[in-house]
């Protein structure tokens, strides 16, 4: 009997696959600050003006084109595909196109990863609910920056290897390709290394225990196949402007002991954040999926699990990760909790309600599985793009940098010819803003780049360390920008050396009591902010 070919209006329809695309839009605007959520982190500027540094020269760069303190020293530009690639798009739409494009790509992740998941158990109810989980623990790196491009490829990575445990081995020699494209998009390509690793151990873990030949033989050749292309992968990612001299810098950078200090996104999870609840949802789940998946003697999934589950507790940029890779490995184990709860014995209600999940997943599994046109998907994400683009658009939408966090009433007081000290994220705003011919910047967001001993003098700086105007003196500061309610801000305006020349209530800006060719600084000036009492 021929099965019934359903109505070609159906294809219109929705699928989970919709639901899952459309998730992050719709975390985005309502628990989040949304378009300004994306440009958050002012890295976002010096990328762009990277990539229009690249597009207008026809080179990658290898000498810092930004700052004052380290002007001309070598600078590894390591995700300029990214720079160039955003910077095309900025210079055609703005701001308005970076979030946007940044955005599109979260929802091809989590639409993806739910496709990913539901593979794994084969029930949509359990695969949305983990990949709504994931994409809410992931949301601490929602940023228009090259690190999202990392979260894709290993939603990419990881269905490739699902698909190769079915059997279609050939599968593995596009994943060198893919990390070439990787490692020109963001160093998260070290990410596919790792995963591959983690199979090949598997494997190997599991001819180690294997009760017979031929499932011993199987493995370790499972396990070489995974250990090969780790090497293919780790040989590709050499197609790089900078050879293997970004494989050192990159050695170099991990093992920086500044950067897991002083950078937030380096440092421990933090489980006072307002999400931070799904992060341990998953890691209580995770931690029964490994014990599940260990007395299965699945060992890739118990390495994938641990080993994700260790970097995301020391550092937070680690999480999205984690949520990811754990999500189709937590999935099996839930429908096999479900079903065997269905016939614990336990009291009927919770038969009952462990039993409805199954039996929901079977039924809607027969629609969702039917091939559809998305059309749900492009149209509420091109009803986004109209809104985010009209010239009306509200707060959330406005693709523009927070004023609440970034000083755009400041940059009137400062001229081409200054030498900015500022907080690391404000240079990264003041590059967007005043480069190629505005002020220069004392630091910015490029922590790989200046390196422990120079970041050692500018948290001591910004700390108030006994030696700060020595150190000021040394790089040649001529311009302090600050928040108003820095510790150095504080101790500027009780020097005799410096003096308020702006301040808005936000951001003030200090300058020597006497300019570089003698003459008197002009007098402060005060923002209608200030004047009417209250804070930008």
């Amino acid at each position: 009997m021929n099965e019934l070919k359903p109505n070609p209006i159906f294809r219109l329809m929705p699928s989970l696959t919709d639901v899952a695309f459309l998730m992050p839009i719709v975390f985005l605007f309502t628990r989040l600050d949304g378009m300004r959520t994306l440009l958050f982190d002012g890295d976002t500027g010096w990328h762009i003006r990277t990539g229009e540094w690249i597009l207008a020269n026809g080179r990658v760069p290898d000498q810092d084109i930004f700052s004052f303190t380290r002007a001309g020293q070598p600078w590894f530009a390591w995700e300029w595909l990214w720079d160039i690639c955003f910077a095309w798009m900025h210079r055609h739409g703005g701001l308005a196109a970076v979030g946007l494009a940044s955005m599109l790509v979260i929802c091809l992740t989590f639409a993806l990863l739910y496709r990913l998941v539901n593979r794994a158990c084969g029930n949509p109810l359990v695969a949305i609910g983990l990949a709504l989980v994931a994409a809410c623990g992931a949301t601490l790196h929602w940023l228009s920056r090259p690190h999202l491009f990392t979260m894709l490829f290993t939603v990419l990575l990881l269905g490739v290897l699902a698909r190769v445990r079915e059997g279609r081995t050939r599968l593995l020699w596009s994943l060198p390709a893919l990390t070439v494209l990787w490692t020109n998009l963001h160093g998260g390509w070290v990410v596919g290394v790792l995963i591959l690793a983690a199979f090949s151990a598997g494997e190997a873990a599991r001819a180690l225990v294997a009760a017979g030949g031929e499932e011993r033989r199987e493995a370790w050749r499972a396990s070489m196949r995974y250990l090969a292309t780790a090497a293919g992968c780790l040989a590709a990612s050499l197609v790089n402007p900078y050879f293997y001299h970004l494989h050192v810098h990159i050695w170099e950078y991990v093992r920086n002991p500044y950067a897991m200090k002083y950078i937030s996104e380096f440092q421990a999870a933090n489980f006072q954040n307002a999400n931070a609840i799904y992060f341990e949802a998953m890691l209580a789940l995770g931690a029964g999926a490994a014990i599940w998946h260990g007395l299965h003697r699945r060992f890739t999934e118990v390495f994938l699990l641990a080993g994700w589950a260790h970097l995301g507790l020391i550092a937070a940029r680690n999480i999205p990760l984690f949520m990811i890779v754990a999500a189709p490995l937590v999935a099996p184990a839930v429908v096999a909790w479900l079903a065997a709860l269905s016939e614990a014995p336990v009291a009927a209600w919770i038969k009952k309600a462990a039993g409805l999940v199954p039996a929901a997943g079977e039924e809607i599994a027969s629609i969702d599985r039917l091939w559809r046109v998305h059309a749900v998907s492009a149209a509420a994400f091109a009803v986004i793009v109209l809104i985010v683009t009209s010239p009306v658009a509200t707060e959330k939408f406005k693709p523009d940098y927070d004023p609440k966090w970034f000083p755009m009433g400041a940059m009137a007081a400062l001229d081409a010819s200054d030498r900015v000290f500022t907080r690391d994220q404000w240079g990264d705003y003041l590059i967007y803003r005043l480069w190629p011919s505005g002020a220069k910047v004392f630091v910015d967001g490029r922590s790989d780049f200046y390196g422990e001993k120079f970041g050692q003098d500018y948290i001591d700086v910004l700390s108030v360390k006994y030696d700060w105007e020595q150190t000021l003196a040394r790089y040649g500061v001529d311009t302090i920008l600050l928040p108003t309610d820095a510790s150095l801000a504080s101790a500027l305006k009780e020097s005799s050396h410096w003096r308020v020349v702006y301040d808005d209530g936000m951001a003030i800006v200090f300058r020597p009591a006497r300019g570089a060719a003698g003459r008197a600084v002009p007098p402060a000036t005060t923002s209608a902010a200030q004047e009417s009492g209250h804070r930008a």
